[in-house]
């Protein structure tokens, strides 16, 4: 567990970016926090520290927005806000994704039909700013976070 106070935007547009650069090949998030926390603001960040150009839509109402990434495969996005329940899932096409990332707003509300976490990421706002925690949840979480602290590490002596 890791967490961290994120003062700014940029504060979380750098924490997305160490995510993006320390994530293995394959990796589900899921991102925890009230309306207004920052977790499309993270997620929207994370996509471009991987890449990702042209509009990065919030998936609000389409439920899932696929980003393709430079080096093959996709990133998912998903906001569950709005499902009822997580037989709904089964209708988004998800079984037959090349998914190496997904980043899914709301998990709780699709929890049975969604893969385990490596990461969880929970957001609250702090004054002006945001408490970010960060949990492992699988083997591959465990070695994200302390390869994200070696690289967090490295920068700091740089």
């Amino acid at each position: 567990m890791r967490e961290l106070h994120l003062a700014d935007e940029a504060a979380t547009a750098a924490l997305a970016a160490a995510l993006a650069a320390s994530q293995p090949p394959r990796a589900v998030v899921h991102l925890h926090g009230d309306l207004g926390a920052g977790k499309s603001t993270l997620a929207r960040a994370w996509l471009r520290a991987l890449g990702v150009t042209g509009a990065v839509r919030s998936p609000t109402y389409t439920l899932v927005e696929r980003y393709p990434l430079a080096g093959g495969g996709e990133a998912l996005h998903l906001d569950l806000y709005r499902i009822g329940d997580a037989g709904e899932l089964e209708f988004l096409g998800l079984d037959d994704s090349d998914a190496r990332l997904w980043l899914v707003e709301w998990p709780e509300r699709g929890l049975a039909a969604l893969p385990r976490p490596d990461l969880v990421v929970s957001l609250a706002v702090e004054g002006e700013g945001r408490r970010c925690r960060l949990d492992a949840d699988t083997d591959g979480g465990v070695s994200w976070l302390a390869a994200l602290d070696a690289g967090r590490r490295v920068a700091a002596r740089s």
